[in-house]
């Protein structure tokens, strides 16, 4: 997928991330509602879609970066997904409708993920048996988790960290 220049820095999950992701969700995202916070490209979510998540709701505050995620799914014919241009925080501080797969990754310099991880344990934003992916720079190490959350797998891949956690008191992976 191509993806024009925005006036914020867009970090797309490269194709070798996603391909492990969706390795390690297999299984998981047929049916699902799934969050793309921070939504970017939309890569994350849109391979969701492909794979038959129920409905993705990308989040994305740069206009045209949520302009160029509704033309995706538009030429997709995908009425699966939805796209919101608002701040990921914002979204947030709304009516909380859990999530069976949320994707968190926030621009690394934005220090975001950490808030982001705080705002969906406490308000309750992840489904029972949920997961969250969480992608970091790889030299950050493990990404802080809120308490009730445990990791279940981690890798990098050059300067990408990258890691699913669930709620602890699921089965693993």
């Amino acid at each position: 997928m191509r993806f024009p220049a925005t006036r914020s820095v867009i970090r797309p999950t490269p194709d070798r991330v996603r391909e492990t992701l969706f390795n390690w969700l297999q299984g998981r995202i047929a049916g699902t509602r799934c969050l793309d916070l921070f939504a970017g490209s939309g890569a994350l979510g849109l391979e969701a879609l492909s794979r038959g998540a129920s409905e993705v709701v990308f989040v994305e505050s740069d206009a045209q970066a949520a302009r160029c995620i509704a033309e995706t799914l538009k030429t997709l014919k995908s009425e699966r997904g939805r796209v919101l241009t608002l701040d990921a925080f914002e979204h947030l501080r709304g009516p909380v409708q859990p999530y069976d797969v949320v994707f968190l990754d926030p621009p690394f310099a934005s220090g975001a993920l950490e808030r982001a991880c705080q705002q969906l344990a406490v308000r309750g934003w992840l489904a029972p048996a949920g997961r969250i992916y969480l992608e970091l720079p790889a030299d950050a190490g493990e990404p802080p988790l809120p308490a009730g959350w445990q990791l279940l797998r981690s890798k990098r891949a050059g300067e990408v960290g990258y890691h699913l956690a669930g709620l602890a008191a699921t089965d693993p992976a």
